[in-house]
């Protein structure tokens, strides 16, 4: 009789997993110190620090990211050949260390704006994994309501991808003219690509920012390949840390997330202090094509994507840093790689099944806090009601 009492009790307990049981075993080195590449400079006297502390709280956080837009993204391939999101679709599996280390760098009332390649920041500033992918597949649960896409997602402070290339450069700058004329102390990271950097309007932001001493960061993410355009085919100077001219900047290995947290301190505490508009160039480097049409090897071969993702890729750098120096072990870092394969699977289940806006939501947040109006639909007799 004892012996089944002790079975039922036993029965009720929940047996930890052998991974966990070791990874609670294990004795952690609460932070580390590591080296990271110099930043080239331009018009600066000093750059962003060469050594930097990584915490194993942040550690762990940034694994996390890093691996949850990288498997956003091959779920978001995935959804695109299964022909459930259409239309235009730019991954950034690869730029992990971009968005997340921009990120790590600023204050969540800072401002940003980017490109078309954007999903990787839209989770980095805040947007749930769920609402991503179903703004992918057109649904009403995505972050602008199934209408935006791709190209088109917003969340507090951050003002979205934008389709027109180099378009975000102006507005960025717009953007830190609204913060200067608050005086809040806040600053705008205006994002573009290395192909967008050949753009009159981003000389043009370039000029007004610096005239006016707006604090704007531009940032242009040098991925090695303005569509299928490699940079030294379509650039006089891939100095695009310089293009600035009479703007001071500096060029950072976009493939370490520790390298991008200094160097996005170091800019925006530059601009923060009055000194104006500064350009950073990350290098970096995205597995997938240009879009969703680009297979991405007609200009590039495969052996070159390979060896990049066997010596560079930001996951596992910042991986082989942290179980090198004791923030974490191998087994701590798998369990995590399994709930976020979980958490994007429930979220493309999410995308998938969620019904799409109706037809009577289409004219719906045009604008904000204002009195419903109507909107002509295709001819003078559709109407479509306006709601903020």
């Amino acid at each position: 009789m004892l012996a089944a009492v002790v079975s039922r009790v036993l029965s009720g307990v929940t047996q930890k997993p052998a991974s966990r049981v070791l990874v609670a075993s294990c004795n952690y080195s609460n932070d580390a110190m590591f080296a990271i590449k110099k930043c080239d400079l331009y018009r600066l006297e000093e750059g962003p620090p060469v050594t930097t502390v990584l915490t194993r709280e942040d550690g762990l956080r940034y694994y996390r990211m890093m691996q949850t837009v990288r498997r956003m993204e091959l779920k978001a391939d995935q959804l695109y050949k299964q022909k459930f999101i259409r239309g235009f679709c730019h991954l950034c599996d690869g730029q992990e260390a971009c968005s997340v280390g921009l990120e790590a760098g600023i204050n969540p009332t800072d401002r940003v704006i980017t490109s078309y390649r954007a999903h990787g920041l839209c989770y980095t500033r805040g947007l749930s994994v769920r609402s991503i992918l179903a703004e992918l597949t057109g649904r009403r649960g995505g972050c602008a309501k199934g209408k935006g896409g791709s190209m088109h997602m917003y969340v507090k402070n951050f003002y979205g991808g934008n389709g027109i290339v180099g378009a975000q450069g102006p507005l960025g700058a717009g953007i830190a003219l609204a913060c200067k004329y608050k005086g809040n102390k806040e600053v705008c990271l205006a994002l573009y690509g290395d192909g967008a950097a050949n753009q009159g309007q981003i000389a043009e932001a370039h000029n007004m920012a610096a005239l006016w001493k707006l604090p704007c960061v531009f940032i242009c993410e040098n991925n090695l390949y303005g569509m299928g355009t490699p940079v030294e085919r379509a650039s006089a100077s891939t100095d695009y840390y310089k293009r600035g001219n009479f703007i001071p900047g500096l060029r950072v290995d976009g493939m370490d997330v520790l390298g991008v947290r200094e160097a996005t301190k170091f800019v925006a505490d530059y601009c923060r202090s009055g000194k104006g508009p500064i350009v950073m160039e990350l290098q970096t480097y995205r597995y997938h094509g240009h879009s969703m049409s680009d297979p991405g090897i007609s200009y590039r071969t495969r052996e070159e994507v390979q060896n990049v993702r066997r010596e560079s890729d930001p996951i596992m750098l910042l991986k082989d840093r942290m179980v090198d120096s004791k923030l974490a072990t191998v087994e701590e870092l798998k369990d995590i790689d399994v709930e976020v394969r979980k958490e994007v699977e429930d979220a493309a289940q999410f995308a998938m099944t969620d019904p799409e806006p109706p037809l009577e939501e289409l004219a719906h947040h045009i604008y904000c806090n204002t009195p419903a109006f109507e909107v002509r639909g295709a001819n003078q007799w559709i109407k479509f009601k306006s709601l903020s």
